[in-house]
């Protein structure tokens, strides 16, 4: 046999990372995340090369560089969010898509995949799911955010909009602007427990910044988290501050994901305007470490898949609960990613069997994915008529050092097997992401993943033909970029493969805290902890 290929770093130079970032932070160093919602590396390295990103070229340039950091599976922004804030996977998290089927109360959760599709469930039920009951109670309550260690730990913690923000500080609903009063005053009314500086578009506000964010509108929403870090960088208000800037994937829905240096050229005006608090770019790194990542990437989208359709046969619950009882079976599409849910237990295997046989059948099906036997103690990935099955174990290992037993067609998901290596680029990090997503609680039955150019149509008809979607367990919507600077690993090449799974931990070390380290909830073991 041939050796083994050797896993990319995706170091910039190729020579690791730069002296500075080589450095330990200093001691107090404040930390910026700062996550750009469907950074597509290609498109990072051309807004770079344009002269379009000048401060995520100068964080580049001074620190370490991934272009091939593997998202959470299904690739869509609540779970990936959930595993970059907890630094766990779905079986861990407990956040298995955009939409899902609550079996214990009989009805969908609809996070936003379209105001569409929103309404289909009804827009207060969809807003109530996003913005309160994600983190108060579909979110693992044993498993810690990185502001649930940092409160814990005397951090002081900042967070802009974004869809996980659990921390141990209590926050009223704010009444700064009209349109949040007015709001505020029908509509959201609850306290929540986030970091100790929250700013939650315009319903949350821990100060009076003057920062408007339109409630959270596409276009403004870096705009706001601009504002708001530039204001707590003034007035020295954290020591870790998560800085979302999610407009990129909206543009990248709507232009596809090519058009992203546009976007990602706003996205770094708002990282100027906070290193222009600081004094410049030298003072700003002089302060502060940085981490930079990408959520997910984006792939351009030209068909549609309708299982509405494909399942016309099938007694699908919709979304009136009430309507939906006795029904076979629950849909849930998710942009390139769907589930499927067997709502009848007793006839489990039967419908698990008829629903693979019809969706494998479907033009722009890639993957087809589920747990096998009563015990459900290996999973199984079809792709066409080849069929591949795994488990934890003690055969082949992969890309981050896990160890798998493997049978079946390796063709499955174009996969090879060399000096004891799993070796599968088209589809990175396979076997873990396909095992935590299918122990996910939570989540379907049967995983589907749609092939390159394809996107499943939401509740509401929704679809992105002609501009961009992700989801998916390929690699044009998996790997998104990863920078830091100021902290950190000396080298890119300290791990073979890296995930989104490393942002949480090294987060958490920066601090000096590690996940070994008493508080930092890790909830259920999937077994898969060789990181």
């Amino acid at each position: 046999m041939s050796a083994p290929k050797k896993p990319r770093g995706g170091n910039h130079d190729g020579a690791g990372c730069s002296r500075r970032s080589g450095k330990s932070a200093r001691p107090g160093k404040k930390l910026v995340l700062v996550v750009i919602d469907a950074l597509k590396p290609s498109m990072l390295e051309r807004a770079i090369a344009n002269g379009r990103a000048p401060a995520l070229a100068r964080i580049r340039r001074d620190g370490c560089y991934v272009d091939e950091c593997v998202a959470a599976f299904p690739s869509v922004t609540p779970v990936c969010a959930a595993t970059i804030t907890t630094g766990a996977g779905p079986d861990e998290h407990w956040i298995p898509s955009m939409n899902w089927y609550h079996r214990e109360e009989g009805r969908y959760v609809e996070y936003g995949s379209s105001f569409s599709a929103s309404r289909q469930f009804g827009v207060l039920r969809s807003l109530t799911d996003t913005v309160y009951r994600m983190n108060a109670e579909h979110l693992n309550p044993d498993v810690e955010t990185v502001y649930e260690t940092l409160d814990d730990a005397d951090v002081r913690t900042a967070g802009t909009t974004y869809l996980i923000y659990r921390g141990r500080h209590h926050h009223e609903v704010s009444n700064e602007t009209a349109l949040a009063r007015i709001v505020t005053s029908t509509l959201f009314r609850r306290t929540i427990d986030g970091p100790r500086e929250l700013f939650y578009a315009d319903l949350y506000a821990s100060r009076r910044t003057g920062c408007r964010g339109q409630l959270g509108m596409p276009g403004i929403r870096d705009q706001h988290t601009g504002c708001v870090g530039a204001y707590l960088v003034d007035n020295d208000l954290f020591d870790f501050m998560l800085f979302s800037l999610p407009d990129n994937d909206a543009w990248s829905h709507k232009n596809g994901p090519h058009a992203q240096v546009t976007s990602i050229a706003n996205a770094d005006r708002q990282l100027e305007r906070l290193m222009h608090a600081a004094g410049g770019p030298d003072e700003f790194l002089d302060q502060y470490a940085v981490i930079v990542t990408s959520d997910h990437s984006q792939a351009a989208v030209e068909e549609r898949i309708r299982l509405d359709r494909a399942f016309a046969d099938f007694d699908v619950a919709t979304r009136s609960a009430s309507r939906s009882v006795g029904a076979e079976v629950a849909l849930s599409p998710a942009q390139r990613a769907a589930m499927i849910y067997a709502l009848d237990e007793e006839r489990r295997e039967e419908i698990v069997s008829r629903s693979v046989e019809v969706a494998c059948g479907l033009e722009g099906m890639d993957l087809a994915m589920w747990l096998n036997g009563d015990g459900r103690e290996e999973a199984v990935v079809r792709r066409r008529r080849a069929e591949l099955r795994f488990a934890p174990g003690d055969g082949v290992e992969d890309d981050r050092g896990v160890r798998w037993d493997v049978e079946g067609d390796l063709s499955a998901l174009r996969a090879e097997v060399q000096d004891g290596r799993f070796l599968c680029s088209e589809y990175p990090d396979a076997l873990a992401r396909i095992w935590s997503a299918l122990n996910c609680p939570t989540a379907g039955d049967i995983l589907l993943s749609a092939a390159p150019g394809y996107e499943f149509v939401d509740w509401g008809g929704a679809d992105h033909v002609g501009g961009g979607s992700h989801g998916s367990l390929h690699r044009t919507d998996s790997l998104g970029a990863l920078l830091w600077c100021g902290t950190g690993p000396a080298s890119a090449s300290a791990r073979g493969r890296w995930s989104l799974r490393d942002v949480a931990p090294m987060v958490r070390e920066h601090f000096g805290i590690t996940d070994e380290a008493p508080g930092v909830g890790r909830g259920r073991k999937s077994g898969l902890g060789a990181d």
